[in-house]
């Protein structure tokens, strides 16, 4: 399974806040098996963020956005999902019925407050999406033709994310090796041993800790262990596998 992740909003291109929704969801993704192959940032502008829906949703089995719900000017995401699936946008009963409920609690629970919240504002979505309920916050987010939309909130897209996280499952191995080596003394083995047993290796190097984290990652454990083995066995350089590592270290200390 493979998918795209689309964090939406100009504060985003403009360096005010920190991406971490991206970074949040593409550890999740890849923790159950799914091959997040890109991630784009775009701005609160419903034609590219519908073209953007159009053009993703043939390309991934999966297609997350997250960012721009809500009841403000800016908040363009549901409009811009239903363009790009040609659907039209509509207020679910289920959703409002829901968000009606959790207005009520927020004026109960804030009597002073005083302006308006209208249910409408956070229950539309694109005809034919089931809602998925936010339990921390207004805005339900919802799931149509394998897109998945999310609050922007942090803690919001977290906890809409989890109702449907079951979605999301794939087989991935991972093992992590160190060497104290620098990255480019480690391309060539690191190609061959990705093209001998096909698996995805990353190098990371850390300058400060004058060491090269490795992570090879593959379909099953089976072949991860058997290129771990092949790495350590055949190339002329010290890898240390991560459980090791913390042993390795304190010895030298």
């Amino acid at each position: 399974m493979d998918a795209g992740i689309v964090t939406v909003g100009n504060e985003l291109l403009a360096g005010d806040i920190e991406n971490t929704n991206a970074t949040w969801l593409a550890d999740e993704l890849t923790g159950r098996g799914v091959d997040v192959a890109r991630i784009v940032v775009v701005p609160d502008d419903e034609p590219v963020l519908a073209e953007t829906i159009r053009s993703w949703r043939e390309r991934f089995d999966a297609v997350l956005v997250t960012g721009g719900l809500g009841g403000t000017p800016d908040d363009v995401t549901m409009d811009a999902v239903a363009a790009g699936l040609d659907r039209d946008l509509i207020v679910d009963p289920v959703a409002e019925a829901d968000v009606r409920e959790t207005i009520e609690r927020i004026f109960e629970e804030n009597p002073d407050l005083d302006f308006d919240l209208r249910a409408e504002w956070y229950a539309s979505m694109p005809a034919g999406a089931t809602p998925i309920p936010n339990p921390e916050g207004l805005a339900p987010g919802c799931v149509v033709d394998d897109v998945y939309v999310l609050p922007g909130i942090p803690e919001e897209m977290r906890a809409v994310f989890e109702n449907v996280a079951g979605d999301f499952a794939g087989e991935v191995a991972t093992q992590t090796l160190y060497s104290p080596e620098p990255e480019g003394a480690l391309a060539s083995v690191l190609g061959a041993v990705a093209e001998r047993f096909g698996v995805r290796v990353g190098s990371y190097p850390n300058r400060d800790a004058s060491h090269t984290r490795l992570k090879v990652t593959g379909d099953d454990e089976a072949t991860v262990t058997d290129a771990v083995e092949w790495l350590r066995a055949e190339a002329d350089l010290e890898l240390t596998l991560a459980e090791e590592w913390g042993d390795a270290v304190e010895e030298t200390l």
